[in-house]
């Protein structure tokens, strides 16, 4: 089954500029809006959000996942990103890992160089499948030093 033939990427791409011009950014002026669909047929969104302290600001991605959270989670199936002339906008790394903690496996997204798995465009990432298949292979194990 091919996931990214199934998405309705105009939807998803108006979604994210939607997001992008809530944008609050008026240190870089540079607005970034973020959208995805869930697993449940939700479509989220999100903007960046800055602050005076530079580094505090929130990426576009951090608010949408704190959407997805606030209206009762589930996993990321596609996701687009633009910039303030709505074009494609790649995640930076770290939310790369942020949405991978959250995605459903062979989650697509809408990137500067066209559709990508969340696997090409974050390979050999670590995160909760990670932990779960240690887990489950680790079950009656204490670590080192330690007892049941």
């Amino acid at each position: 089954m091919n996931v990214a033939a199934e998405i309705d990427w105009d939807v998803l791409h108006a979604s994210a500029v939607d997001a992008m011009r809530r944008s609050y950014s008026p240190y870089s002026n540079f607005p970034v809006g973020a959208a995805a669909l869930v697993d449940d047929g939700r479509i989220i969104s999100g903007c960046n959000v800055e602050n005076a302290s530079y580094g505090v600001g929130l990426c576009a991605e951090c608010t949408l996942v704190s959407t997805l959270i606030m209206t009762g989670g589930g996993k990321l199936v596609a996701f687009a990103c633009v910039d303030g002339d709505e074009n494609a906008l790649m995640p930076c790394g770290r939310c790369r890992q942020l949405l991978y903690e959250h995605s459903a496996e062979e989650m697509v997204l809408a990137t500067v160089s066209g559709i990508k798995t969340i696997d090409e465009v974050l390979p050999d990432a670590f995160g909760p499948r990670t932990l779960v298949a240690y887990q489950t292979t680790h079950v009656h194990e204490a670590p080192e030093g330690q007892s049941d």
